[in-house]
């Protein structure tokens, strides 16, 4: 009973959603600017993480491209430096039975598909800058849930759903706080506990945090 007190207390609003446009619109323009600034500060970053993916695998690709579904599950491709082998989508059905975490998404800390370069650049969230292009394309923001994966959301319930009323993140609540740590449904609750409580403050506090934990980096892998 406490468990369904608990999943009806953060149940989205989503009239009240829909209906914050000037929030919606000032998110919008701040998402353009920042990552456009942020793409343009963060290129010799970009440069270095490059050079690095292609010396240790000269062959294969320097970035990931995934199909997601963002808001209202709506499919785009969002955009990683590439930290796994090559096919590491291929291998993961032998390693699905060594899942970290319950629930709908795969996490596994020593994962035999990421690469030395991977590892460092997971751990400092380098790997994600990329995703800034999907910021400036408007199919991410800076803040918000992440977007999943479609086999994950076929297993989602209408409440897991809830996270995709919103445009997905590069960053949120969870990563800041609990990060590798969280299971599904700690992910979905601080994902929705966000949405709850998102305007510009809270996003400008999820944003430092975010700059915090580059430095100071909180179990990612």
């Amino acid at each position: 009973m406490e468990y369904s007190n608990e999943k009806q207390s953060l149940a989205v609003d989503v009239q009240h959603e829909q209906h914050r446009y000037i929030y919606r619109v000032d998110k919008r323009i701040f998402d353009f600017v920042a990552s456009l600034i942020g793409l343009v500060i963060l290129s010799p970053v970009f440069l270095i993480v490059a050079i690095a993916i292609k010396l240790e695998d000269p062959v294969g690709p320097i970035f990931y491209a995934q199909v997601r579904l963002g808001k209202q599950q709506r499919k785009f491709k969002m955009y990683k430096f590439r930290s796994m082998v090559v096919d590491a989508d291929k291998e993961l059905r032998k390693l699905l039975n060594l899942n970290d975490v319950d629930g709908a998404m795969f996490k596994m800390k020593e994962d035999p598909r990421v690469t030395t370069v991977g590892r460092f650049i997971r751990k400092y969230s380098l790997d994600e800058l990329p995703q800034l292009v999907n910021v400036l394309l408007g199919q991410m923001s800076l803040v918000g849930p992440r977007p999943p994966l479609p086999r994950e959301v076929a297993e989602y319930t209408d409440f897991d759903k809830q996270r995709l009323v919103v445009k997905p993140g590069c960053t949120g609540l969870w990563q800041v706080t609990l990060r590798s740590e969280a299971d599904f449904e700690e992910m979905v609750r601080l994902d929705l506990e966000y949405i709850d409580r998102r305007g510009f403050w809270f996003d400008l506090y999820v944003l430092i945090r975010t700059i915090v934990v580059f430095f100071k980096p909180n179990g990612a892998y």
